[in-house]
């Protein structure tokens, strides 16, 4: 045999060191959209972060959006071949237990610091175009790929539960990573059992029935043009993400001028902090006045979900969604996921009671309640997919996968 020919040895090495240093680019600029958000990172950032200067990451990356694209494209890859291997098991119990448990194998090594994590998806819609247009296009496909867990619908109804399921699905996944800092490395497949568990069977104890009762939130409000500007705001930066919704773009929703902006609030910042402050006291009212009704514990942890859900589906919604909090200073951070930690507490309370009165089943309370902001969180973003049906049939829908599990069909007799 001839000499090896060292021109395509050298090639080689060469295609592998390009690879090597783009992906820890990719790597980089993901940890920097996370923290900061895709409109908040710059070349600078993510250039101190891999050890080059700015000119070697434009080497990669001409613009910052062809960066934040491709760490974007590498989620959604990522995420479909995920799905993939899930897809191999033969039932749809199986399939999201393997998909749950490719998401925790993956979260146990970037806490080993054996894998970095990848881009949250929250800017996605506040991408230009075309970027915008091709990456929401590869979201669906995601979507409509995590729906196939469950097979396909045979219904319409069907195949509207199914998407109900893949979204709170994908949402509990999304939102892991922010409350699991709180376990021990050795208890990951604990969580893993226990949210499983919760995913499989719900949260009602057997016999329970879905009759909750909405709750009247809607309060005389001393400023009512500060609350329309609050909720025009909320919609916005649901939509467009903290730095994507610009004041202009907020004041032009509203048809006022960007000084009706400084009239109501100080700075930017202090219309984000306004609107969580809109959110959370929304959903603590929601909990507390359940609470006063009185009742079963599931009937309060119900009513409760049923009403958040509404209020996101219709046009007095929706809540912030906690993607607002990329961008915002870390001390401002912190305070507003200690407001959330607080409010997913009183969901765990209520569990509690109902697991002891028998109304609930014996679950972790703490898992399930972040499974629960989850839920409620996420609901902004099935708006249109609400407003193809009665709304009472959209909550229900929604609140069943988990209200009863992933895989219990008792809602489509409603």
């Amino acid at each position: 045999m001839g000499e090896p020919d060292t021109a395509y040895q050298d090639d080689e090495s060469g295609t592998k060191r390009f690879r090597a240093k783009r992906d820890a680019i990719l790597a980089a600029a993901a940890q920097a959209i996370n923290e900061q958000s895709a409109k908040g990172m710059t070349f600078a950032d993510v250039a101190r972060r891999v050890g080059l200067n700015t000119t070697s990451v434009t080497y990669y990356f001409k613009r910052k959006d062809d960066l934040a694209t491709a760490c974007f494209e590498n989620t959604l890859d990522r995420l479909q071949e995920m799905l993939d291997e899930a897809m191999k098991e033969p039932t749809p119990q199986q399939r999201v237990a393997r998909y749950l448990s490719i998401n925790m194998q993956r979260l146990t090594r970037i806490e080993q610091g054996l894998e970095t994590p990848f881009a949250v998806l929250s800017d996605l819609r506040a991408m230009e175009e075309p970027m915008r247009s091709q990456l929401m296009g590869a979201w669906r496909d995601v979507f409509r790929k995590t729906r196939s867990l469950w097979g396909p619908g045979r219904s319409r109804a069907e195949t509207d539960l199914f998407g109900a399921r893949a979204h709170v699905l994908l949402e509990n996944t999304f939102w892991l990573p922010v409350w699991l800092v709180r376990y021990e490395l050795d208890q990951f497949d604990r969580v893993e059992q226990r949210l499983m568990d919760v995913f499989e069977r719900g949260i009602a104890a057997t016999g329970q029935q879905w009759t909750p009762e909405l709750i009247d939130l809607d309060h005389d409000d001393s400023e009512p043009g500060r609350e329309a500007f609050l909720l025009a705001a909320t919609r916005l930066i649901n939509e467009l993400g903290y730095r994507g919704a610009s004041v202009q773009k907020i004041a032009s929703e509203l048809n006022v001028t960007k000084g009706s902006f400084y009239h109501h609030l100080d700075a930017k910042d202090d219309l984000v902090i306004a609107c969580y402050k809109r959110s959370f006291d929304t959903i603590a009212d929601a909990q507390h006045q359940a609470d006063e009704r009185g009742g079963s514990y599931w009937h309060r942890l119900s009513s409760t979900i049923a009403t958040l859900c509404d209020i996101q589906f219709s046009e007095r919604g929706p809540l912030l969604r906690t993607t607002a909090l990329h961008g915002l200073p870390s001390s401002v951070r912190r305070a507003m996921v200690e407001r959330s930690n607080r409010i997913a507490r009183r969901y765990a309370g209520t569990m509690s009671d109902g697991i002891a009165e028998g109304s609930i089943r014996a679950i972790d309370a703490l898992i399930a309640a972040q499974a629960l902001m989850a839920l409620q969180n996420a609901a902004f973003d099935m708006r249109k997919w609400a407003g193809t049906m009665p709304r009472d049939r959209a909550v229900a829908f929604y609140a069943s996968t988990l209200a009863f599990g992933l895989f219990d069909d008792r809602v489509l007799g409603l």
